[in-house]
């Protein structure tokens, strides 16, 4: 038997109170383990947001314990956040530089990730020469460009066309098996993309988020035409399931 996977990530008993007064989050435990894609799915305002920061180290929580065993964490917002006055080859080489590598060095493990994106050909182009599903792929670039453990992805492909969301959400998958030790958590609204993406769909609660059911996907996927299968409708099914008891407690 295979051992498992070391614990990347984790939270434990974890509250959020803002200083507003607000309970963002109210005993949420979760782990991630190395190579795993997990898809936390819940309602909006339920603290999804929240817990990427916490992991990213950007917030503190009020109670309970969060633990990461790496420092190499990238986070990818809902918008692409480039810099509008810097080329995409630029943008993508900026975490590198930010190391102290050099610009030359830099900017060719940035042109090989912008081809891995596909993005070969728009290195030069300014960010608002990039239609969104470009400037999507070009964030990811900028975050898989340090080869980080943990990728965490707060609702990248919220803003993009249907079209574009299935044909990102297949290259990051395709991603990912390039880099198979990476954890990726991933936080979205869309019960598709998290039983299409993950191998665990963590359903939350409405505020304060807690985790109300977890789903697991590996064991029902098989790799050729995932999303037309029974399997994946059941698991669809199971998550709508547990996110309108959610919001009818």
């Amino acid at each position: 038997m295979a051992a498992p996977s070391p614990c990347l990530a984790s939270l434990a008993g974890v509250d959020l109170r803002f200083a507003g007064g607000l309970q963002a989050l109210q005993g949420l435990s979760l782990t991630l383990h190395a190579g795993e894609r997990v898809a936390l799915l819940g309602p909006s305002g339920c603290g999804k947001s929240s817990v990427l920061r916490l992991l990213a180290g950007l917030l503190e929580p009020t109670a309970g314990q969060v633990e990461t065993a790496t420092e190499r964490c990238a986070l990818v917002f809902q918008q692409a956040t480039l810099m509008p006055w810097a080329s995409v080859l630029d943008n993508v080489a900026l975490p590198l530089r930010l190391q102290g590598r050099s610009a030359p060095d830099a900017r060719a493990a940035a042109a090989a990730q912008l081809a891995a994106v596909g993005l070969q050909d728009f290195q030069q182009a300014l960010p608002h020469e990039l239609s969104g599903g470009m400037a999507m792929r070009a964030a990811l670039a900028r975050a898989l460009v340090t080869a980080p453990d943990l990728l965490l992805l707060d609702e990248p492909f919220g803003a993009l066309d249907e079209i574009s969301r299935e044909q990102l959400g297949a290259q990051l998958l395709a991603l990912h098996a390039k880099q198979s030790r990476m954890g990726m958590l991933l936080v979205t609204h869309s019960v598709f993309e998290a039983v299409a993406l993950a191998d665990r769909v963590l359903v939350m609660s409405p505020r304060p988020g807690r985790v109300l059911a977890e789903l697991d996907v590996a064991s029902s996927r098989t790799p050729d035409h995932w999303t037309q299968q029974d399997a994946y409708f059941q698991l669809v099914r199971q998550a709508q399931t547990a996110l309108a008891q959610g919001l009818a407690a």
